[in-house]
């Protein structure tokens, strides 16, 4: 059920945009619209801007047209801010923390904090296609974030891929909006790409959501099953140093490819290995 909360009950995140907003709503944003907000953005014609409460006398003084000149003040606008997350059969990983539990954690987060800046909050799932029952549009209802994290905890993750990331765009607002992309990026690279290009239009913050346990095992050595989370295939492996050492390699490996293509789609990844930190994204925002 949709209610009230505490505002003290989940931890905030305050986050910010890099493009001033466009929206059309007012809220917490800067903006570079409206005529009669309290940021001083120049000089207009009082015929062009009709409000002789904003007329700047020495300015108009100035005019070499004998214009009358008033101040012109930008509004604060809100901005639409949705998740797009990842959930194939990866994401239900289990090791020190369940990353579907760290994903709704991220959600219940976001949503509340969304809610108290003012803005409007969405929320996209996708496994092999969108999932129609994960699909929450725009909204500025109360409470949204904590009903849609309870539902993501109790799912069953078992998709095979996140190819319906690929389609996510199409149920974001035409708005520019602030969109996280939840997952754990072991997607291949050009579909991670294609789907930062189809997002393009928005500023994207990638969240990945990793595990220490998922790239390793706790025995030194031995026999041990090995399984893909995605297929669901378990496969036979000695482990030993040299496979240790191996893993490790590849991990490395892949979060220089990842930071290497974040960085040509010029977005700044948040890395989530150890749980939720809601203050960890703020610090995302603000560093």
């Amino acid at each position: 059920m949709i209610g009230a909360r505490p505002s003290g009950a989940v931890p905030e995140i305050h986050y910010r945009t890099g493009a001033p907003a466009r929206g059309h709503f007012p809220g917490h944003h800067r903006s570079k619209s409206g005529e009669s907000g309290f940021e001083f953005r120049g000089h207009a014609s009082l015929l062009d801007a009709p409000d002789p409460r904003r007329l700047d006398l020495h300015a108009s003084l100035r005019d070499p047209f004998g214009n009358w000149i008033v101040r012109v003040y930008s509004q604060r606008k809100s901005i639409p801010v949705a998740i797009v997350a990842d959930l194939s059969a990866s994401m239900g990983f289990d090791g020190a923390r369940r990353k579907q539990d760290v994903l709704a954690d991220f959600t219940d987060s976001l949503a509340w904090s969304v809610w108290r800046t003012g803005d409007s909050f969405g929320f996209v799932g996708c496994d092999e296609q969108v999932r129609p029952d994960l699909l929450l549009p725009q909204t500025r209802v109360r409470g949204v974030g904590q009903a849609l994290a309870d539902k993501l905890r109790g799912i069953p993750l078992e998709g095979a891929s996140a190819r319906g990331l690929l389609d996510a765009h199409r149920q974001l607002s035409r708005q520019r909006s602030l969109v996280f992309l939840v997952s754990d990026f072991h997607l291949p690279l050009d579909q991670l790409k294609q789907v930062l290009r189809n997002l393009a239009q928005h500023d994207v913050v990638p969240v990945v959501v990793w595990d220490p346990a998922e790239f390793t095992l706790a025995a030194p050595r031995g026999l041990a099953y090995g399984v893909d989370p995605e297929s669901g295939e378990r496969r036979l492996v000695w482990w030993r140093a040299a496979l240790r050492e191996k893993w490790a390699a590849r991990l490395a490996e892949r979060r220089h490819d990842l930071l290497a293509l974040f960085r040509s789609m010029r977005v700044k990844p948040i890395f989530v290995e150890q749980g939720f930190d809601a203050d960890a994204v703020t610090r995302h925002f603000h560093s």
